[in-house]
């Protein structure tokens, strides 16, 4: 009688928080597209794929996590859920079809993309103890701002970071929604 009794109680709430949920704002259905690169929205994981091509040959792959930390946000250093600046971490990957791959890691706060790493790499995998170069912030400031625009050229820049903060806001909504869905039904189960 009691697991009965504490299986309503979990159900019962989760059927309430998903209604709240959906009656607060449902979630948007995900675009496929942003600017010129194609979405890979990858349901129920924590990524989404960012394709396109630029020029003749340069293949460009931005994958991009859900909301990853959080810092607190320049106009207070209270830290409540409102006025924290969420974090995105962005994985580009340029390849120009000869095996090697120009990576660079990026931190995508919402109005700007910050450049953490870049390196080189071959298509197949990464040796255990390959070197990666320098911090990205230790390259002289006249590189850092040419390859700031290296990237603005091939569309991962400040606009990108804001349409990615939006999108991952209601990635984050839909997948809570489709978990507790899920946790529902497994919990319904005989």
């Amino acid at each position: 009688m009691r697991k009965s009794a504490f299986q309503d109680n979990i159900l019962r709430l989760l059927r309430n928080e998903i209604q709240y949920e959906l009656e607060r704002g449902p979630p948007k259905e995900p675009v496929t597209k942003f600017n010129s690169f194609t979405i890979d929205d990858r349901p129920g994981e924590q990524w989404i794929t960012l394709k396109r091509k630029f020029a003749r040959n340069e293949e460009i792959k931005v994958e991009a996590t859900m909301f990853d930390g959080s810092v607190p946000s320049p106009v207070s250093g209270d830290i409540t859920k409102d006025n924290v600046q969420l974090h995105i971490t962005l994985i580009v990957n340029i390849s120009k079809g000869n095996g090697n791959v120009l990576e660079i890691m990026c931190s995508a706060w919402p109005d700007s993309i910050e450049i953490t790493k870049l390196f080189t790499r071959t298509s197949e995998k990464m040796p255990a103890q390959a070197y990666v170069g320098p911090d990205f912030k230790e390259l002289d400031d006249e590189l850092q701002d040419s390859l700031y625009e290296f990237l603005d050229a091939r569309g991962i820049n400040d606009e990108m970071s804001a349409f990615l903060h939006e999108y991952m806001k209601n990635k984050d909504r839909t997948e809570y929604i489709k978990w507790m869905g899920i946790v529902k039904s497994y919990i319904e189960k005989k």
